[in-house]
Order: structure tokens, then C-alpha cells, then sequence
């Protein structure tokens, strides 16, 4: 938790101490120079440290949530690593077969939406065929352009 409040104000006081480009409008604004920064981020560090002593339960869920965050991210990562992996398989064996073999996966499916065949009868869907074979044999006319 440190770590991430360290790294969070260590980024800023970085991107506050870039140079700008001069506008009218920050003319406008106080001018502070780079002890006073410095003065004002030890003060600020200082009080951090402080924080857990002060809020002892505030720090503890923090720290709760940064474990859950920090194992989001860990699973997150692992799954990218995973699928670069799995594409970089891919590549290579379509190279070494010269795209001979068929290396497709089946789609992901989590059973939200039936797939086709899957419980349409069980349902009480209509079935999908039902035009008859008048209609079938129809000529297809498509619309007539405008003249």
C-alpha cells in the first residue's frame, strides 16, 4: 500500500515539475518554485506515515483492497500471458505445416445464448424450416431500380 502511495506521488511531483508551455492564463497562476515543492512533498510524505496511526481501520481495508487489486492483476496478467502464448503456438505451427492443419479452437461459450441444436425443441421454440416447398420454389426478385 506504501509502495503504490510512494509511486503515486513520487509520478505527480514528476508530471507537476514539467516544463510548460507559457499561456496567458498561466501567468495567472501562483508561482511556486521548486524548494517550496520539495518543502511541501516531505510534508505531505511525512503526514502519510502518519495515517495509519490516525485511521488505523481505514489503512486496514486499504491495505485489503490493494491485496485484492494486486491478485486481479496477477490473474489478469496470467490470462494475457496465456492467450500470447496460445497465439504465438498458432503462429508457429501454421508456419511449420504451412497452414495445412486446421489449429482453430472452438468458440468461447458460456451458456447464456443457446448455440444452435442446443435445447431449441426443449424450449418450445419454433422449429427453423418452415417454409413450404410453394414457397421454396418462388424466383427470387429483388427490388426494381428506380428509373
Amino acid at each position: 500500500m506504501r509502495f503504490l502511495l510512494r509511486i503515486t506521488f513520487w509520478l505527480g511531483l514528476v508530471l507537476v515539475l514539467l516544463p510548460r508551455d507559457k499561456t496567458p492564463e498561466s501567468d495567472k497562476l501562483p508561482q511556486i518554485g521548486a524548494a517550496d515543492a520539495v518543502q511541501a512533498a516531505t510534508a505531505a510524505v511525512s503526514d502519510m506515515t502518519q495515517f495509519c496511526k490516525r485511521q488505523p481501520a481505514a489503512c486496514e481495508v486499504g491495505g485489503q483492497a490493494a491485496t485484492i487489486i494486486g491478485q486481479r492483476a496477477q490473474d489478469g496478467a496470467k490470462k494475457l500471458y496465456q492467450i500470447i502464448n496460445d497465439k504465438k503456438e498458432q503462429i508457429t505451427n501454421e508456419k511449420n505445416d504451412g497452414g495445412k492443419t486446421d489449429t482453430k479452437k472452438a468458440p468461447d461459450h458460456t451458456g447464456s445464448i443457446a448455440m444452435a441444436g442446443e435445447g431449441d425443441a426443449a424450449a418450445g421454440e419454433a422449429p427453423r424450416d418452415t417454409l413450404s416447398q410453394d414457397d421454396l420454389a418462388l424466383e427470387w426478385r429483388g427490388p426494381q431500380p428506380a428509373n
